[in-house]
């Protein structure tokens, strides 16, 4: 089994751009209703992005995220939202150690989907 976790977007070049700009993904599909990203380490690790009107995309469906936020694991958090920041990108959570061992930060990326990016954290 493998998962794929696709968001929609108004604007593939904007969400393309920024997750390639953020996170250092490349590009594995590109066309003018779907991207596919992966991670540059693991091709197999993957992240689509369609266009929120394409007809694939049920018409109930095509609304702004809500209620669900996708988690980037990445090797140094603290690095990432510095890139975040000097993005402009929109900080709902500034970098803070988290109970469960992570720390982490959440933005909103330019489909207004909640992103949680998150590293390891030595509890003890």
């Amino acid at each position: 089994m493998k998962i794929l976790t696709t968001i929609c977007s108004d604007n593939l070049t904007l969400s393309r751009d920024f997750y390639i700009e953020l996170l250092d993904l490349k590009v594995k599909y590109d066309s003018e209703w779907y991207v596919q990203l992966c991670s540059p380490k693991n091709p197999e690790i993957e992240y689509g992005i369609i266009k929120r009107d394409h007809e694939l995309v049920p018409e109930t469906y095509r609304n702004p995220p809500s209620g669900m936020y996708v988690t980037f694991v990445v090797v140094d958090v603290d690095l990432v939202y510095k890139k975040a920041i000097d993005m402009g990108v929109q900080i709902i959570q500034t970098p803070r150690n988290e109970f469960y061992g992570q720390r982490r930060f959440l933005i909103q990326d330019p489909s207004q989907c909640l992103i949680d990016i998150c590293s390891p954290w030595d509890m003890t």
